[in-house]
C-alpha cells in the first residue's frame, strides 16, 4: 500500500472514530440506555403448535405484544434461532395496535422497520438481527403490533406456542394494512424475539426465568394477567419503579435438566437471562417439571430422588454464579405445591423433594433474595396442595386470581432504584 493510501485509510479510520465517539457521547449526554420491554423465550414449536410451510409462504404474519415499559425509540429483534438455513424478511412494519384481540392498528403509528438502512433483512441459522432504531411514542403497559412479509417459509422454524396473545396471517404483502381482513389466527408468536426501548439512565430489566407457570398456562388469552403481567403492572404504579421493565421468559414445560418444551433452563440461559437489553435481575422459578417427571412411570428408588435433588440444586448454583458474573442480582422463587395433579401424580417422596428444594432456595447465601411462591398458593389447611380459590383445576396451575396473588407477593423494593 503506498504512503498515500496508507494516510488516507487512517484519516478515514480517525473520521469513523470520532463519529462514534461522538455517537457514543450523545446517548452519554441524554442518559438513555436501552431497556427490553417485552421478550418471550425462543423454541421449536410442537407439532401442534406450529404453522405449514403453505401457512408462510407469501405470508404476511402480524403479531401482537404487550410491552412494560413506554418510551419513544424502539428496535424489535427477529428471531432465526432455530431455523437451519438463512431467513429473509421482505419487510417488517410496526404499528401502535388498538387492542390485545384485534389485528388493527392505528394507521399514522404504522412505521417500516430497517436493518442497517435496508427494508429487508437476511437472518443467518440461529441468529437473530437488531432492527435500526425508529421513532414510534408507545405507553407503558400498551400494545404493539409486529407485522411481516415473507416470500418463503423459514426452514426450521422459530417461535413461542404460549404466547396467550392471538396473531394474524392472511397472504400477500399486507404490513401497512389497518387491518388484516379475513386472518387466519393462531395463539402463538414466531420469528421475533424482543422490543427495546430507549429509557433513562438507571433503567433497567427483570426477567422471569420459569415454566409454565411463568409462561402463563390458564390465564386468560389476550388477557395479559400472568403473574410477571401483574408485576409490570406495579413497576408501573410506582414513581420510583418505572424505568424498570418485566421480560417472561418462561416456557411451558421446561426443565432444569432436560431438554423437553424448549431447550433447557441452563441452555438457554445466555439468550434468555443474560442477552435482553440492561436486564440487572433474574427470578429464577423452575423446578416442578424435573420434580413431577421422576414420578410420572411410577415410584422411584431412593437414590433417585437424592440424584435429583443434587442435580436440581447444582443447577440453581451454576445459575447464581452465571448472573453473578455479569453483575446481577438472583431472585429465587420456591416451587409451588402440585399434589393432586393427575399429570405427574407426586407421591410422598416427590413432596418430601420439594420441601428439601424450597428449603435451599429460602436458605440465606444462596439467592440474593427470595420470593416464597410456595406460601403465597398453598392450602394453609393442606400446605401439599394449591389454594383451591388459586388452582385453575388442575392442581398444578393457578387461575388469574392465583397469578395475581403471586405478581402482587413480589416486593417492589427489590427493585427500588
Amino acid at each position: 500500500m503506498s504512503v498515500a493510501k496508507q494516510l488516507a485509510s487512517v484519516a478515514f479510520l480517525s473520521v469513523l472514530g470520532l463519529l462514534s465517539l461522538a455517537a457514543y457521547s450523545q446517548t452519554e449526554t441524554h442518559g438513555e440506555v436501552w431497556v427490553g420491554s417485552w421478550a418471550a423465550s425462543q423454541q421449536i414449536p410442537e407439532p401442534q403448535n406450529a404453522t405449514t410451510p403453505d401457512d408462510l409462504r407469501d405470508a404476511t404474519f402480524r403479531e401482537i405484544v404487550q410491552l412494560s415499559v413506554g418510551g419513544s425509540t424502539l428496535r424489535v429483534h427477529v428471531s432465526n434461532a432455530f431455523g437451519f438455513q438463512p431467513m429473509r424478511f421482505v419487510s417488517v412494519h410496526i404499528a401502535r395496535s388498538v387492542s390485545p384481540g384485534s389485528s388493527a392498528i392505528v394507521p399514522e403509528t404504522d412505521r417500516a422497520l430497517t436493518f442497517d438502512g435496508r427494508s429487508e433483512v437476511t437472518v443467518p441459522a440461529g441468529a437473530e438481527f437488531l432492527s435500526d432504531p425508529v421513532d414510534l411514542a408507545v405507553a407503558p403497559l400498551s400494545s404493539l403490533a409486529i407485522t411481516f412479509y415473507l416470500e418463503a417459509p423459514p426452514t426450521g422454524e422459530t417461535g413461542h406456542p404460549g404466547s396467550r396473545a392471538t396473531s394474524y396471517f392472511v397472504h400477500g404483502d399486507h404490513v401497512a394494512d389497518a387491518e388484516l381482513t379475513g386472518a387466519k389466527t393462531v395463539d402463538h408468536w414466531y420469528q421475533i424475539g424482543e422490543v427495546d426501548l430507549l429509557a433513562p439512565q438507571g433503567a433497567g430489566s427483570v426477567v422471569a426465568l420459569g415454566d409454565s407457570i411463568t409462561d402463563g398456562h390458564a390465564s386468560t388469552t389476550n388477557g395479559n394477567d400472568r403473574w410477571t403481567d401483574v408485576l409490570a403492572e406495579r413497576l408501573q404504579a410506582s414513581p420510583k419503579t418505572r424505568d424498570i421493565s418485566v421480560l417472561n421468559e418462561g416456557i411451558g414445560g421446561n426443565h432444569l435438566l432436560t431438554d423437553g418444551l424448549g431447550p433447557n433452563a441452563l441452555a438457554r440461559f445466555d439468550r434468555d437471562v443474560l442477552a435482553p437489553a440492561a436486564v440487572r435481575w433474574v427470578i429464577v422459578f423452575e423446578g416442578v417439571n424435573d420434580l413431577g417427571a421422576l414420578s410420572r412411570r411410577g415410584p422411584a428408588p431412593p437414590e433417585a430422588h437424592k440424584e435429583l435433588v443434587e442435580r436440581i440444586l447444582s443447577s440453581y448454583q451454576q445459575m447464581i454464579e452465571r448472573a453473578h458474573a455479569h453483575g446481577l442480582k438472583v431472585i429465587g422463587a420456591t416451587i409451588t405445591p402440585f399434589v393432586g395433579s393427575d399429570y405427574y401424580l407426586p407421591d410422598a417422596a416427590i413432596e418430601a423433594d420439594r420441601e428439601d428444594l424450597n428449603a435451599w432456595i429460602r436458605k440465606p447465601g444462596h439467592f440474593d433474595a427470595v420470593l416464597d411462591f410456595d406460601k403465597v398458593l398453598r392450602d394453609p389447611a393442606d400446605p401439599e396442595r394449591l389454594l383451591p380459590a388459586d388452582d385453575c383445576g388442575d392442581h398444578l396451575h393457578p387461575n388469574p386470581k392465583g397469578y395475581r396473588a403471586l405478581g402482587d407477593s413480589v416486593p417492589l423494593s427489590l427493585f427500588a432504584q
